[in-house]
């Protein structure tokens, strides 16, 4: 899969003498015309792609698939495309590591019309995430407000925000 940006926080200036944990973790592209299927998180303020964590020795697919499913309570997942990577390094401020390596495994594919009950974790329930389809050009607009604007901005938005940009490319 091709890498699509490897991107580095501002508070991570080297990798020299840190040390890193890697986190493998998914996004799901869904898309009917000009809409697509993100989460808004009212706590962040922005809108982002569906996905999350693998488990350990979780396939890639798979996993893309229940976080999908988890999130948004989508059902009938298929026409399962790769469409890229985008690697970051961020600030971990839990014991034991410095460095968070996240590498987001993007996929585009299709849906059923009907979404179900999402099954949210507590903390995505607590910061009010919810799925909705929007208007991509929307979506990208509210993101950059919210990087302009907003102290609520969670360390995501950068990610999201890119990575809906390039959707919208190829979608017109």
């Amino acid at each position: 899969m091709q890498n699509l940006k490897t991107h580095f926080h501002p508070e991570v200036t080297t990798l020299e003498n840190k040390t890193v944990f890697t986190r493998l973790a998914t996004r799901s592209i869904a898309i009917k015309e000009q809409n697509i299927l993100l989460l808004y998180t009212e706590r962040y303020e922005d809108y982002s792609l569906p996905g999350g964590g693998l488990d350990t020795d979780e396939d890639k697919i798979a996993g893309m698939m229940r976080e999908l499913s988890e999130e948004t309570g989508a059902t009938d997942i298929q026409n399962i495309q790769p469409f890229g990577i985008y690697e970051e390094y961020r600030p971990w401020h839990k014991s034991g590591f410095d460095v968070q390596h996240m590498i987001s495994y993007c996929y585009t594919c299709d849906i059923g019309e009907e979404l179900g009950t999402p099954n949210l974790e507590h903390y995505e329930t607590k910061n009010g995430m919810k799925a909705v389809w929007i208007n991509i050009h929307d979506a990208i607009r509210h993101n950059k407000q919210t990087m302009a604007s907003s102290d609520k901005k969670g360390m995501s938005i950068e990610r999201e925000t890119f990575l809906l940009e390039l959707i919208a490319n190829k979608i017109q």
